[in-house]
């Protein structure tokens, strides 16, 4: 998806009558920033620049009418705030104030040649980028307007992460704004820690949500055709590494199933999915639900995460990690290696085949424990590297992200036809445990590979909720 950046500049009409060129010279670094922008993927809407109230109100109409879903504000020279805050009250979107020189540091040899006093001043102000930062700061704290900072140079690397970390929060935010997630079946009875509150989650991140029948599923799974199931135990085969195990049988009634939910996600356009159910044994309710995790693992790895227990709050966990291209696989605490000082994380359910080190296996499980029948799983580990977890929590007074960063590292694990890994963390797996525990997430999260807490700390910035930080 992609998002509408609002981009706009100050700087002070006195000065262009005073100085020769010094506008276009401003004009062209707002330019390059424009251009870089567009780089990360984002329409970039270049008001270009303000230079007085009079002005700054016809942008703000501009940037009204094109409703961006961020404002950058880029400081090129020292500006009025009287130009800026008619600006940020009528846009109504988050501000990130660009403080941005044009080098490192003024060349102090070359600028004192120049000789020329009116020409040294005009030279100072194309990097007196920093001059209007606390007088901005000082207008939008009384004005009740919150705002961010990214200070640096043009050619500095640190700067354009910040900005296109800013740019890919803003886009996953936007993600799940639009986001439908459907909720089939019921709660997994007695899960106190993942029973939501579904007005929350959609306050929280405006995700809209779609409950969706068993019998609706039925429909489509009882129409699917002889060739339909042909194609789908093909992507079967193509994306796992099919066992000899599994019988054909249970091959078919996994297939079946999988193209019954691919058409309820395709009519309610749903973007995400948490389900459970049981039913009475040999039901065909119960069919259904014991052959849904091939299924639902392909899901999840196009782009439509689905978590198993109904677990609302780790599905919207799923759909960010997967929003920033992480991945983020269903997963719960399975074991702790004091001698190695890891955890293990895994699930039985579906797993996001997209991040997997090496072969996704589709095997057969005599048992789905805690849960009725049996059926085909999904057997696999989260690639070694950088990872990171994220819960969405619905604490006591308000929704908000709880955050790790570890690694996924090499060792033996639990081969039970689940997803299953190890983790190590900085502060070490008990200090972990407790620190993490202590948030009362539910005992779900979601693992994407990569450290990307940075980007999910902005996030919750642009969704006003907060973050808590771990490791």
């Amino acid at each position: 998806m992609m998002i509408k950046v609002g981009l706009f500049g100050i700087g002070l009409d006195t000065y262009w009558p005073q100085f020769e060129a010094l506008l276009e010279r401003l004009q062209g670094y707002q330019s390059q920033i424009a251009d870089k922008m567009e780089s990360f993927g984002a329409e970039v809407v270049n008001v270009g620049l303000a230079d007085s109230p009079i002005v700054a109100r016809e942008k703000a109409r501009e940037l009204k009418t094109e409703d961006v879903d961020i404002l950058f504000l880029y400081v090129s020279t020292y500006a009025l705030s009287s130009t800026v805050l008619p600006v940020v009250q009528k846009v109504k979107c988050p501000i990130i104030i660009l403080n941005i020189q044009p080098v490192a540091a003024i060349d102090y040899e070359s600028f004192n040649a120049l000789g020329d006093r009116g020409k040294m001043t005009g030279e100072w102000l194309a990097h007196c980028q920093a001059c209007s930062v606390p007088e901005l700061a000082n207008v939008f704290n009384r004005s009740g307007i919150d705002y961010e900072f990214v200070t640096g140079y043009l050619d500095e690397p640190q700067v354009w992460t910040e900005i296109q970390d800013w740019i890919d929060a803003a886009r996953v935010g936007s993600v799940m704004q639009n986001n439908r997630l459907g909720v089939l079946g019921h709660y997994y009875g007695g899960m106190l820690d993942v029973y939501s509150d579904l007005t929350k989650q959609s306050a929280a991140f405006g995700t809209h949500i779609e409950i969706v029948e068993m019998c609706e599923l039925k429909k489509y799974r009882d129409a699917v055709t002889a060739s339909e199931i042909e194609e789908k135990i093909l992507e079967f085969k193509n994306v796992f590494e099919v066992v000899d195990a599994c019988e054909e049988a249970e091959i078919i009634r996994a297939a079946k199933t999988s193209i019954g939910l691919d058409k309820l996600v395709e009519h309610h356009d749903l973007g995400s999915l948490a389900y459970y159910y049981e039913g009475e044994t040999g039901n065909a309710y119960e069919n259904i639900v014991t052959s849904v995790i091939a299924g639902n693992t392909l899901l999840t790895g196009k782009n439509v995460p689905v978590a198993g227990e109904y677990e609302v709050k780790n599905a919207q966990a799923m759909k960010i990690m997967d929003a920033f291209g992480v991945g983020g696989s269903f997963s719960e605490f399975y074991a702790m290696d004091f001698n190695d000082d890891i955890v293990m994380l895994g699930h039985d359910g579906p797993a996001h085949f997209a991040i997997a080190e090496g072969n996704v296996q589709l095997v057969p499980l005599p048992v789905y424990h805690g849960k009725p029948g049996k059926g085909l799983s999904i057997q696999m580990t989260v690639k070694h590297g950088p990872v990171t977890l994220l819960s969405v929590v619905e604490g006591k007074d308000d929704v908000f992200l709880l955050v790790a960063e570890g690694e996924s590292v090499e060792g033996p694990i639990l081969q039970i036809g689940n997803t299953n890994s190890r983790y190590r963390f900085s502060i070490g797996a008990k200090a972990f445990m407790n620190e993490w525990s202590k948030q009362g997430p539910s005992h779900h999260c979601a693992i994407g590979v990569g450290h990307i807490a940075n980007k999910i700390e902005k996030l919750g910035n642009l969704l006003n909720l907060r973050v808590v930080h771990i490791c």
